[in-house]
């Protein structure tokens, strides 16, 4: 919504509402709209807080039955997680696999861009110049795999463009590996990634393409269900 819809909607004079909005922007409960920076939405911490502020929508709606049939196909446990701008990556779904030892994520879970599938396969899809902002910012390095020079993190965005899924093996968590694709809207913009997570003893590099071709097949599955919703 914009500040003049918002103004009305509660019959504040306009400064107080854009007083308020600042306040919840960096607070992290809204945000600016990437396209329109006009309009507010809600930000991460609602998410995290209550996911099912994202249930009604077609991307939620869309993504659940394509993820119940990745989970049977793989056995692993699958996530589906939507960028807060570029602060990072939040869980918003999750389908559990039935191994007794199996990666977890709550619902809500952040996690940087640089350093996951999911965030990289955002990555891989917007701008460069956001891909300028995010390395300027600083990368913070979670382990001695992770990403942390700005030309090694675009050449595996290129890679990752190419081949069509990430892979993050060891480079946030110890012992926690995933293969993740980006969900996109009709104009290419990532909306989502949607991504196989397991635990490192479970992880086989000569399996990895046979991974990101059913991930990329998933992703492609909800982007198409969601705009025919």
């Amino acid at each position: 919504m914009t500040v003049g819809e918002l103004t009305k909607l509660f019959g504040l004079p306009k400064s107080t509402v854009q007083r308020t909005l600042v306040t919840l922007a960096e607070a992290g409960w809204l945000r600016a709209n990437r396209k329109d920076t006009t309009r507010w939405e809600i930000g991460a911490r609602v998410l995290a807080v209550r996911p099912a502020a994202l249930q009604g929508s077609s991307l939620f709606a869309a993504a659940r039955e394509p993820m119940v049939r990745l989970r049977d196909a793989v056995n692993e446990t699958i996530h589906l997680s939507v960028p807060d701008a570029l602060q990072c990556m939040v869980v918003v779904d999750r389908v559990d696999c039935d191994h007794a030892v199996r990666t977890f994520h709550t619902i809500g879970d952040t996690s940087p861009l640089h350093a996951t599938a999911v965030g990289r396969a955002v990555l891989a899809h917007l701008p460069a110049g956001d891909v300028d902002d995010l390395i300027a910012a600083g990368l913070e390095r979670f382990s001695d795999t992770t990403p942390v020079e700005p030309g090694e993190l675009r050449a595996e965005l290129d890679r990752i463009r190419v081949d069509g899924y990430a892979v993050n093996r060891n480079q946030f968590r110890p012992g926690v590996c995933a293969v993740a694709a980006a969900v996109l809207d009709e104009d290419g913009t990532p909306l989502a990634a949607v991504a196989v997570s397991m635990p490192e003893a479970r992880y086989d590099g000569e399996r990895a393409p046979k991974w990101g071709r059913l991930v990329a097949d998933t992703a492609a599955e909800i982007s198409q269900r969601r705009l025919g919703a």
